[in-house]
């Protein structure tokens, strides 16, 4: 389209606001402040009948839920956080691009891309066709922007935690991997567990996996095919294999980053020594 043509029909878009059309003020004005009025009022009415219909126990909800809820336990080691709902699909992006190699695309570059082109549309598309009919590229970008979000926010929400169900899966580590077997070997060869006798080696193998299906350890572990790999953390079926012994585990399970410098695991330094003695034992039997 020529320049003249351009100024032609711009002219002729604002002679026809003038005569037909309404200005921006007070009319749009007016308009935009009545629905942000509406959109607060319901806001502040929903807040009230949560408010006035639920009890000041924990669990006595009203129409919209409980006001409180039990306290937290700070010192639980089982709990698995998830985002609110708006964020799964950004969660589950996490699930498919994996750390280190391409986790910055997934979190930080396809977003940015996606926005970066949003903001982009008003000046790359700028005709003034308005029927969906006669504008095939933005209404299948539109619908494919919709499909993308509304299929990662339900995979999102549907995702399954590593940690969860694991207890039941208990049974079937220490037959396949013979840990008891492992365990017994442990006991006899490593000097951190002087005094320990073999009798005890399937109870600590038990207490051990155990604590590792309970603390979320498959969050970032895998073990035996069971968990999900995520920030870069090694499979452990093989652990004992390594050779670290049974103090390493117990270091590391406390303090990380005392033995892997940099290391982005959390430290477990609240489970008692003995809790902490199994564990390591688990790992080391994992042969």
């Amino acid at each position: 389209m020529s320049t003249s043509r351009k100024r032609e029909e711009f002219a002729r878009y604002k002679a026809d606001v003038k005569n037909e059309g309404k200005s921006f003020f007070p009319y749009a004005v007016f308009h935009d402040a009545v629905m942000s009025l509406v959109v607060v009022g319901v806001i502040i009415g929903l807040a009230s009948i949560w408010y006035f219909t639920s009890g000041e126990e924990p669990g006595d909800a009203g129409i919209l839920g409980p006001r409180y809820t039990d306290e937290a336990d700070p010192s639980s080691i089982g709990f698995v956080p998830r985002p609110d709902w708006y964020f799964f699909f950004l969660f589950y992006l996490l699930r498919i691009f994996k750390w280190p190699e391409s986790v910055i695309l997934g979190t930080v570059g396809i977003p940015t891309i996606a926005l970066v082109l949003l903001l982009a549309v008003p000046f790359i598309d700028r005709g003034r066709e308005r029927r969906l009919l006669r504008r095939p590229v933005a209404v299948v970008a539109s619908l494919l922007v919709i499909a993308s979000l509304g299929i990662l926010t339900w995979k999102g929400a549907t995702a399954k935690e590593g940690a969860i169900g694991a207890e039941a899966a208990i049974p079937g580590w220490i037959e396949r991997g013979n840990l008891v077997e492992g365990a017994e070997g442990v006991i006899a060869t490593d000097p951190a567990l002087a005094g320990v006798s073999p009798e005890q080696a399937g109870q600590l193998v038990l207490e051990g996996a155990e604590l590792f299906a309970q603390s979320a350890c498959l969050d970032c572990h895998l073990f035996q095919g069971a968990g999900s790999e995520n920030l870069g953390a090694p499979d452990l079926t093989e652990e004992g294999l390594r050779g670290r012994g049974v103090q390493w585990q117990i270091d590391h399970l406390r303090d990380p980053q005392s033995t892997t410098p940099g290391s982005l695991m959390p430290s477990f330094g609240s489970l008692s020594e003995e809790q902490l003695r199994a564990l390591s034992v688990f790992l080391e039997s994992a042969r």
